[in-house]
C-alpha cells in the first residue's frame, strides 16, 4: 500500500502537533552566504564529481507520482565536489564546540523519534504524536547528541550521520564550513554513481546475489523490523558499498536534506541545466530514503524519488551531506 503524500513514514512535520508555545529562534542561514573557505579537513576527503547530463527522474510506475518524480527528462550539471558520506556526529560536534550553535531541536526542546527505537521509560513519558503517523513520538529532549531521548546519547555513534538536524541547522554548518548543501539534480547525478536510468544507486536490484546494499526496513511496517541488514536504526556512514562514484549510503540509512525547496512540479518548471528551485514552498527537498522506508509503504530509497518536509523540522532519520565548488 502506497501512503498518502503528508503522512508516510519517511518523516513528521514539527507542525503536526499542537505547541503551546513556540521558542524565539534565531536568524536563519541564508541561501548562498556562507563566504568562507571549505574546511581542509572537509575539502580532503570530498570526491570530485565530473560534470555531464544524465537522465533525472523516472517514469516508472513504481514511483509516486504525487512527489514528482517525474516526467523523466535529461539534465546537465557542472561539476562539483560532494562529500562521501553524510555528516557524522563527530563532524558536527566540531561545529557545535567551535560556535555554540543550538539546533532548532534543542530550541524547541523536543524531537521526533521512532517508537521502537525509544527506551520503555522514554516511551512511558510521551503525551504527543502527530496525526496519522503514530509510530513517531514526541520526545523532549531528544536532539542530536541525545538521538531516542535523555537517556541516551552518541559516545559508541561518532561515525555515524548526524540526525536531528533540521534543514535550518544544515545551512548553518554549511556556512560554517565553507560547503552547500547539494541541489536535488547534483544529489541524483551523484547517487546514480555513472549507470543510466538505474532503480537503485547500484543496479536495478534490491539484494544483488541476496546482499544488502543498504540499510532500510525488512518485516512488516511499523511493527516489525528484522533488521537484516545489520541496524535497526542508523548505520555507520560508511557501511555498505559505495556506489560508482565512491559515495556511501545514497539510499537508505537517513534523509538526506537538498538546497531546493520542494514542489511537484519539479521537472516541469525548472530549468535542464543546473536546476534549482526556489520558489514559494512551505517544505524543502529531501533525498534518498532511511532506515524505515519499505517497499510496501514507502520505497522513497530509489535514486529518483523525492520528498519534502518543513524547514524547521527533525526527526531521527534525516541528516545530510554538503558540497563544494
Amino acid at each position: 500500500m502506497k501512503p498518502p503524500h503528508d503522512g508516510c513514514c519517511c518523516s513528521a512535520k514539527r507542525h503536526s502537533v499542537n505547541m503551546e508555545k513556540e521558542p524565539l529562534l534565531p536568524p536563519r542561514v541564508e541561501l548562498g552566504t556562507s563566504t568562507v573557505p571549505v574546511r581542509p579537513e572537509l575539502l580532503e576527503r570530498m570526491v570530485h564529481i565530473k560534470g555531464g547530463t544524465f537522465v533525472m527522474g523516472t517514469n516508472d510506475l513504481m514511483g509516486f507520482a504525487s512527489d514528482g518524480e517525474g516526467p523523466a527528462r535529461i539534465v546537465e550539471v557542472d561539476e562539483f565536489l560532494i562529500s562521501p558520506h553524510a555528516v557524522t556526529n563527530q563532524d558536527f560536534a566540531a561545529f557545535i564546540r567551535e560556535t555554540g550553535y543550538m539546533t532548532e531541536a534543542e530550541r524547541f526542546g523536543w524531537s521526533y523519534v521512532f517508537e521502537s527505537l525509544a527506551s520503555e521509560k522514554v516511551r512511558s513519558e510521551v503525551q504527543r504524536v502527530p496525526y496519522g503517523v503514530p509510530w513517531w513520538l514526541v520526545v523532549e529532549g531528544a536532539c542530536w547528541h541525545s538521538p531516542e531521548g535523555k537517556d541516551s546519547d552518541i559516545e559508541e555513534r561518532a561515525n555515524h550521520p548526524v540526525v536531528h538536524v533540521s534543514w535550518n541547522d544544515a545551512l548553518a554548518y554549511c556556512a560554517w564550513s565553507g560547503t552547500s548543501l547539494p541541489t536535488e539534480a547534483q544529489w541524483e547525478y551523484a547517487a546514480r554513481g555513472g549507470l543510466e536510468e538505474k532503480t537503485y544507486a547500484w543496479g536495478n536490484e534490491l539484494l544483488p546475489d541476496g546482499e544488502h546494499r543498504c540499510n532500510i526496513w525488512q518485516g512488516q511496517f511499523p511493527h516489525e523490523n528484522k533488521a537484516e541488514d545489520g541496524y535497526a536504526g542508523t548505520a555507520p556512514v560508511d557501511a555498505y558499498l559505495p556506489n560508482g562514484y565512491g559515495l556511501y549510503n545514497m539510499a537508505g540509512n537517513v534523509w538526506e536534506w537538498c538546497l531546493d525547496r520542494f514542489t511537484h512540479r519539479y521537472h516541469d518548471i525548472t530549468d535542464s541545466r543546473n536546476p534549482l528551485f526556489v520558489g514559494v514552498s512551505d517544505k524543502v527537498s529531501m533525498r534518498g530514503g532511511s532506515y524505515l522506508c519499505h517497499q510496501s509503504y514507502c520505497n522513497r530509497y530509489r535514486v529518483a524519488a523525492r520528498t519534502g518536509n518543513t524547514p524547521d523540522s527533525s526527526s531521527g532519520n534525516c541528516g545530510f551531506r554538503v558540497v563544494a565548488y
